[in-house]
């Protein structure tokens, strides 16, 4: 007779954990590429620096980068909330609030990016 081991969990731990280092790694990237940009004085004044993000290569480096911080965010926040805040009601609506605040985060970095 075989005794089945009941495992329990989101068995997402792995996804999550790859997912944190490679958003960690594309936000080095981005970080370096700005830090790059601006000690070659590509953004030594307001006119250089608007210059700088109104090329569409860096708007588009500069969005992935941000949705790279969400998503980082996310899984962070995610397993704080999951680990800390027992109440299923209260956890989901930190969540979802979550969720919109990070989409909404998104959004208004894209509207800021394309009217640059």
């Amino acid at each position: 007779m075989t005794t089945r081991r009941v495992v329990t969990g989101a068995h997402y731990g792995l996804k999550d954990w790859l997912a944190q280092r490679i958003t960690a790694v594309v936000l080095l990237a981005y970080v370096s590429i700005l830090v790059a940009s601006v000690a070659g004085g590509a953004a030594a004044n307001y006119d250089a620096w608007a210059g700088l993000f109104a090329r569409d290569w860096f708007k588009i480096v500069t969005l992935l980068a941000m949705l790279s911080l969400s998503w980082h965010a996310w899984v962070g926040v995610r397993d704080i909330y999951m680990d800390y805040i027992k109440p299923t009601a209260v956890r989901l609506s930190l969540q979802v609030f979550t969720i919109v605040v990070l989409i909404g985060y998104l959004c208004w970095t894209a509207l800021i990016l394309w009217k640059v």
